[in-house]
């Protein structure tokens, strides 16, 4: 087992024995922390695995989603904003619920993160002013 396996499954451990998959599970754990690079290397494999499956697109936008927000951390705000993009144009593809997220409701707060960095020409992080995102699944 490679050094990043042994850490994923580290951070999914508690995340086995539920209704959906321990990787899909774990993501939320590791970004309602902040831990956005992690929550991008958890679902990873997941995606990884789904490549011609009906989820491959919804799982890239999660990732995309967290990796944004690793560049907010970094105060890279204009590729944090191309990621977004990236990431929305991912979950357009989805019904307003899927996989038991609100995705309509993470377009949103998208769009919001987009218009607050446009219109401060990608002179304020929004994550700096606001609490970080929490996200939560339905049901």
């Amino acid at each position: 087992m490679s050094r990043k396996s042994g850490r994923i499954a580290a951070l999914i451990e508690g995340c086995r024995g539920h209704d959906l998959d321990a990787h899909y599970l774990g993501y939320f754990e590791c970004f309602n922390r902040q831990l956005f690079y992690e929550a991008h290397d958890v679902l990873e494999e997941l995606w990884l695995a789904d490549k011609q499956g009906p989820n491959y697109s919804f799982y890239k936008g999660l990732i995309q989603l967290a990796g944004g927000l690793v560049h907010l951390q970094n105060n890279r705000l204009r590729p944090a904003a191309n990621v977004f993009k990236l990431a929305r144009a991912n979950f357009w593809k989805y019904s307003p619920v899927h996989e038991r997220l609100d995705v309509a409701g993470l377009l949103a707060m998208i769009e919001k993160w987009l218009r607050e960095l446009e219109f401060t020409h990608f002179s304020i992080n929004p994550l700096a002013s606001e609490k970080a995102p929490k996200l939560r699944l339905l049901g």
